[in-house]
């Protein structure tokens, strides 16, 4: 009987997140698709940071949001930052070597903390969409919101990566009148973050993926909701919906990619019909963070709150199915990393 109990265990925690890892140095582990991702990106501060990811060799970058700070309705102004951002030696080195995708954020998006309500949305889109080099004739041009959905065929497997917008049709958020937090979670039954247009086609898409690997880009935390700013917490509706979702789903591999907070940490939970956690992985800012960071709930973290300007690493093996997480900093160092097996 002890012998079996053990054995139980043993297979739990094969199965489990393993531990987070202290600061050290990049796992040399093989992977057959490695992912670069970060946001916060002041083009008025330095990105100490783009060489360090040059240096990773990913496959692709992701933009998580907050790539520019414009928080402007002169769609001419956003236009004009991005053009900024694309004359930055660093970054012109890395769109030379690695393709580029991403979403936006609020302050990419123009309005603080903006949604559905902001008033040049589809000329911000078009500026957006201008400065990820989205053909003219893209079928993206015609459709509201930037969310979009990228294939990557390898021989060993396939990774699927489903950009979702925040942004273009998300409502109104709830004011706490305390003054404690920002933002409190809306009633059952109020509001949309993603709208009935993007979740038909997010069920769809992920409904039907065969990918190794589906990877969730959301420009705000999904998992982390009691902080009180911007958070998929603040729309439980929306928060069950995609729980529902992804642990009915048949998609292999369902991860998280976020940004917004302006500190970077790992969070999980488990989901009936998953056999394995959801990872919601943060990594926030590139150019500025919160430095200043004191403490804040997140009954789903694991391990440390990084509060220093880096970048994420998601290396994923297809032939294993095994994911690295890395968080980056200036000079390659590494300040927590876990891996998990799908």
């Amino acid at each position: 009987m002890l012998y079996r109990a053990l054995f139980l265990i043993s297979i739990l925690l094969f199965y489990s997140c393993k531990s987070v890892e202290k600061p050290g140095t990049s796992s040399n582990t093989k992977a057959n698709f490695t992912i670069a991702f970060g946001s916060c990106n002041k083009t008025d501060l330095p990105n100490i940071l783009w060489d360090d990811v040059l240096k990773v060799k990913p496959d692709i970058w992701i933009w998580g949001g907050d790539n520019i700070y414009a928080d402007t309705d002169d769609v001419k102004a956003i236009a004009s930052m991005y053009g900024e951002l694309k004359k930055e030696e660093g970054y012109q080195k890395l769109l030379s070597e690695i393709p580029v995708i991403g979403t936006w954020d609020d302050h990419d998006y123009g309005l603080n903390d903006g949604g559905v309500e902001w008033v040049i949305k589809k000329e911000s889109q078009q500026a957006f969409l201008d400065f990820l080099d989205v053909p003219l004739n893209s079928q993206r041009r015609k459709r509201q919101g930037v969310y979009t959905v990228h294939d990557y065929v390898l021989a060993e497997g396939s990774v699927k990566i489903f950009i979702l917008d925040t942004r273009y049709f998300r409502t109104s958020l709830t004011d706490d009148p305390s003054g404690q937090k920002r933002y409190l979670p809306n009633k059952p039954g109020e509001g949309t973050l993603l709208g009935d247009q993007q979740w038909g086609w997010l069920e769809r898409e992920l409904g039907d993926s065969r990918a190794d690997f589906n990877i969730l880009v959301s420009s705000i935390q999904f998992l982390s909701d009691q902080h009180g700013f911007e958070t998929w917490g603040n729309f439980p509706d929306e928060v069950s919906r995609m729980k529902q979702l992804v642990g009915n789903s048949a998609a292999n591999g369902i991860i998280i990619l976020s940004g917004d907070r302006h500190i970077s940490e790992f969070s999980s939970t488990s989901l009936n019909g998953l056999s394995y956690p959801l990872i919601d992985f943060t990594s926030s800012g590139l150019t500025h963070v919160y430095s200043n960071y004191s403490g804040e709930p997140n009954p789903y973290r694991r391990g440390e709150v990084i509060s220093q300007k880096s970048f994420g690493i998601l290396k994923l093996n297809l032939t294993k199915k095994m994911a690295f997480f890395e968080m980056i900093g200036d000079g390659g160092q590494v300040f927590a990393k876990l891996e998990q097996r799908y």
